[in-house]
């Protein structure tokens, strides 16, 4: 399932080959998340601070929540277990229902800070005692940041991506946050867990970081790319793509240590991406949403694990 302008939302039973425009969405926002609970009941997301549900996966939508003049678009939403699900959004918007989306409740965003030692290198000390001084202040008044994507990790781990550097992790499915280390100031855009407490962030102008350490440190990895990225998946057991503005797809086979650029001849953006099966991706962008084949591996090689 996507989602995208004007309210559409299209479905496919067929692993991306084709598509079909739900029956009925009640609004013509931008929606920009979707997640599921089940295979029937879902929750979407978007510009106007819109919230839909369904019931019967996806062929129809009611409208549960509706604030056009917060000025708060809503930019994410993770379904958990037992009818738990949280949006999230501009200026640091936190919303959650313990109903399946029936009904919402807004939450104050307060991630605790991230500890002095996390902060980036070649500060003095002087200088980090400031920054961390100044991080506590501003998470603890919630920030005021847009908060881009939320993710799951396991049954109660969570990752949030957010404006102007921010990364922040709950262990507690949602009920409290902790900032992480960061490693880069420009917006991150997504989250990827691996394996294990390995963890990919991206963003920005190609920025792309690995964490074996669920965040607590971060390693550069090279993109070929200053291209904005967009949106990741694991396939075809422990490879990884993610994909950006400009037609970018970077496809890594080493559980993300390091990726291979494979440029698209249309260079149109792409948003989102899904395994469609072990050699081609489903993706969807401004030219909608289609399939990309990936080249054949070299004889003999192999997907590394995570």
């Amino acid at each position: 399932m996507a989602v995208g302008d004007r309210g559409i939302i299209v479905l496919s039973d067929d692993r991306g080959a084709t598509w079909t425009q739900a029956e009925y969405v009640p609004t013509q926002a931008l929606l920009t998340g979707v997640c599921f609970l089940d295979r029937q009941q879902g929750v979407a997301v978007g510009h106007d601070e819109v919230i839909l549900t369904t019931a019967d996966a996806g062929s129809t939508w009611k409208r549960t929540h509706y604030a056009p003049e917060a000025q708060r678009p809503l930019l994410d939403v993770w379904c958990g277990a037992a009818g738990q699900v949280i949006a999230v959004g501009a200026y640091s918007t936190y919303l959650t229902s313990a109903d399946g989306g029936a009904t919402w409740r807004a939450v104050r965003f307060t991630p605790s800070a991230a500890p002095a030692s996390s902060t980036r290198s070649g500060a003095t000390s002087a200088a980090a005692r400031a920054a961390a001084t100044t991080a506590a202040t501003e998470e603890e008044a919630g920030g005021g940041y847009h908060l881009n994507r939320i993710v799951s990790a396991g049954a109660r781990r969570l990752y949030i991506a957010g404006e102007a550097g921010h990364l922040y992790a709950s262990d507690d499915g949602g009920a409290n946050w902790r900032t992480l280390a960061s490693p880069y100031e420009g917006s991150f855009f997504g989250v990827l867990p691996l394996a294990g407490e390995a963890l990919l962030a991206f963003g920005l102008r190609g920025h792309l970081y690995r964490s074996g350490d669920a965040g607590a440190s971060w390693q550069p990895i090279e993109t070929g790319t200053v291209a904005m990225l967009t949106g990741a998946t694991p396939f075809d057991a422990g490879a990884i793509a993610i994909v950006g503005l400009t037609g970018v797809v970077l496809v890594s086979r080493d559980g993300g240590h390091s990726f291979s650029l494979l440029q698209q001849a249309d260079r149109t953006g792409l948003s989102a991406v899904l395994p469609a099966d072990d050699d081609r991706l489903a993706v969807v962008g401004e030219d909608g949403a289609k399939l990309i084949t990936l080249p054949a591996m070299p004889a003999g090689a192999r997907s590394s694990s995570p």
